[in-house]
């Protein structure tokens, strides 16, 4: 069973969460490059496409030009500026999110050397609930969980009793 393959909890509870709400046989687009989740959606059968790195705050042009029945969106929309827009233009009336939450006892991440690799947003759920209504979505499911990590300190140990991840299962409102 999966949940001994992945040893990532995260990659654990996601698919697990992924796999309660699709069939398995819906066509997937996942936002941004291939990853090392977007290889077990594949190994685990899924048919998963991903984006190709263009700059999705510009060009929306891969999520209105794919084929696809179900969005993915695992922790990219934190590296938006602009995740109003990217919701209003998915094609597929199913969307899956994860997303790291905004801790109290953590700033936000910013990489000392990749320019790119820096979170513009850490959402509260509250937030992500919000744009997600605001952009025709109704929240069909969510879940939340932590990210105990084997370090000493106060930082670790709040990690192990405050939930990091949120991930939700989200439909199109029709005529929204």
């Amino acid at each position: 069973m999966y949940e001994n393959t992945y040893p990532d909890k995260r990659f654990r509870l996601t698919l697990a969460f992924l796999k309660k709400h699709t069939s398995g046989n819906e066509k997937i687009l996942d936002l941004g490059v291939e990853n090392p989740f977007s290889k077990i959606m594949k190994k685990e059968g899924f048919e998963v496409a991903n984006t190709t790195g263009e700059d999705l705050d510009n060009d929306q042009s891969a999520l209105k030009n794919n084929d696809y029945d179900v969005l993915t969106a695992f922790e990219i929309f934190e590296h938006f500026l602009n995740p109003y827009t990217v919701l209003q233009n998915v094609k597929s009336d199913k969307l899956f999110i994860s997303i790291p939450m905004r801790l109290w006892f953590s700033p936000a991440y910013r990489s000392k050397t990749d320019p790119w690799d820096r979170h513009y947003h850490e959402f509260e759920d509250w937030q992500l609930d919000w744009l997600l209504e605001k952009t025709g979505w109704k929240i069909i499911d969510r879940q939340k969980w932590t990210n105990p990590v084997k370090k000493l300190g106060i930082r670790p140990l709040l990690r192990r009793f405050t939930n990091r991840y949120y991930i939700v299962y989200a439909e199109k409102i029709k005529n929204a």
